[in-house]
C-alpha cells in the first residue's frame, strides 16, 4: 500500500490516501490484448530503438519540447503544485523510476497527452484541469503515466509527425496514401492503447466511479447533477447493439479519424475489466513484473490478441459483428441476412406483393418431380 508519506526514486510522495502500490509492474499487466501484442513484437525488434532514435532529427520532438518549455506552465513544487503531488504518486504506484516532466498547456479543450522519443513528456489542458476533481484527475495523471510505462509516447510521437506529413505530401501521386495507410493502422493501435492507459488510470486512482466520472465529463462538461452512470453505460450498449449493418458501416468511418474511442465506449470497456478476473489478480498482488518482459513470447501475445478480437466478434452486439460471427459459423442466407440488414434495400426484387403491398411467399415447388419445362433456360 502507498504510504502516507514515503520517499520514492529521490522525490518525497505525499498520498491524499492509502492506495496499493505494484512494485515492478509490467505494462503487460494492464495492456489490452491487442495493444500488448504490438509492442512485444516492436520492442523484440533488433535495434528498434537505435532507429527511432535516429528519426529524433526528423521528429517535432525538440520543438514541441521547447515549445511547451516557453509557451505552457511546467508542473512543480511551486506550480501546480497538487498535480505534481498526483504526477509524483501516480510514478510510485506503477514504480515508473523517473517522473516525467509535466505542463499545463491554455487551451479551453479537455486533452491529456503523452509524447517524446528519449524521454516522455505529459501535457494537459487548462480545459481538463478546470473540468476533473481531484480523484478524477488523479485516474487521467494515472492514464498518462501508463503510456509513458507502456512506451506509447514514442509511437505517439510517430503518428503526430506521420499526420502533419500526410497533409505536406498530399499534391504528391500515391504518396498520401501510402502514408495515410501508415497512419490509419497506427490509429487503430492507438485507439486500443487508449484502453490500456485507461486501466493504468483505475490502477493508480483506485477508484472506478472516479474514472467514470471523468469519462462522463469529457463527454457532457461538468454537469454532474444532470447524469448518471448507468445511463452514460446504457448509451454504450445502445450504441453497440442499436441500428443496421448500415449503422455499423458508419461507425467504422466515424471511428478510422478517431485516435481515441468514444467515450461511452471506453466506460463500458473500463467497466467490463474492472470486474475482470484480470483487474482483481492484480489488485492482489498476481501480475507481470518488468524484469520478465524480455522472455515474453511474440506468439503468445499474438494469439492472445487474436483470442481477443475472436471473443469481441462473437460476444459483440453490433450488426455487422454478429454477421462475420455467423459467416465464420457457417450460417445459412447470407444474402437474405445482408440484405434484411440494410433495411431491405433489395425488396423491390424480392417476393411478389399483393396489390395491398404485403409480401406473398410463392408457393413451393418440387422441382425434382416436376422440372421447369416452359423455361429451360432458367430465365425469369
Amino acid at each position: 500500500m502507498s504510504d502516507d508519506s514515503h520517499e520514492q526514486n529521490g522525490h518525497e510522495n505525499v498520498p491524499s490516501r492509502q492506495r496499493r502500490r505494484f512494485e515492478g509492474i509490467s505494462s503487460r499487466a494492464y495492456e489490452h490484448p491487442a495493444d500488448r501484442s504490438a509492442l512485444v513484437a516492436l520492442r523484440k525488434l533488433s535495434g528498434f530503438d537505435t532507429v527511432f532514435k535516429a528519426l529524433s532529427a526528423l521528429l517535432p520532438e525538440r520543438s514541441l519540447r521547447l515549445l511547451f518549455l516557453s509557451d505552457s506552465v511546467r508542473v512543480s513544487d511551486a506550480q501546480f503544485a497538487h498535480l505534481n503531488v498526483m504526477l509524483r504518486d501516480a510514478c510510485h504506484i506503477l514504480d515508473l523510476e523517473k517522473v516525467p516532466p509535466m505542463y499545463v498547456n491554455q487551451d479551453p479543450q479537455p486533452n491529456a497527452m503523452c509524447i517524446g522519443l528519449d524521454e516522455p513528456i505529459i501535457v494537459v489542458t487548462t480545459g481538463l484541469v478546470e473540468l476533473l476533481d481531484e480523484e478524477e484527475m488523479r485516474a487521467v495523471v494515472g492514464h498518462e503515466v501508463g503510456h509513458a510505462l507502456s512506451g506509447h509516447a514514442v509511437y505517439r510521437t510517430i503518428l503526430l509527425f506521420l499526420t502533419n506529413l500526410a497533409l505536406r505530401v498530399a499534391w504528391i501521386p500515391l504518396g498520401n496514401i501510402a502514408i495515410m495507410a501508415i497512419v490509419t493502422a497506427l490509429r487503430e493501435w492507438f485507439r486500443k492503447s487508449e484502453l490500456s492507459a485507461d486501466r493504468a488510470g483505475l490502477l493508480v486512482g483506485q477508484d472506478l466511479k472516479a474514472s467514470m466520472r471523468g469519462l462522463m465529463k469529457l463527454a457532457g462538461g461538468n454537469h454532474l447533477h444532470e447524469m448518471n452512470v448507468d445511463a452514460f453505460l446504457a448509451q454504450a450498449e445502445e450504441y453497440e447493439a442499436g441500428g443496421d449493418l448500415r449503422d455499423s458501416v458508419l461507425k467504422i468511418l466515424n471511428t478510422l479519424p478517431r485516435t481515441h474511442p468514444f467515450t461511452t465506449v471506453r466506460a463500458a470497456e473500463l467497466k467490463k475489466w474492472a470486474e475482470s478476473r484480470d483487474f482483481q489478480r492484480i489488485m492482489d498482488g498476481h501480475y507481470p513484473r518488468r524484469s520478465e518482459d524480455k522472455d515474453t513470447s511474440v506468439a503468445d501475445s499474438f494469439r492472445q490478441s487474436a483470442a481477443s478480437y475472436a471473443s469481441d466478434v462473437k460476444n459483440s452486439k453490433d450488426p455487422l459483428m454478429k454477421l462475420v460471427g455467423d459467416i465464420a459459423g457457417g450460417a445459412g442466407d447470407l444474402g437474405g441476412r445482408v440484405r434484411r440488414g440494410f433495411g431491405g434495400f433489395a425488396s423491390g426484387s424480392g417476393s411478389p406483393k399483393d396489390p395491398g403491398g404485403s409480401t406473398k411467399e410463392a408457393p413451393p415447388r418440387d422441382t425434382e418431380d416436376h422440372p421447369d419445362d416452359e423455361n429451360p433456360n432458367g430465365n425469369a
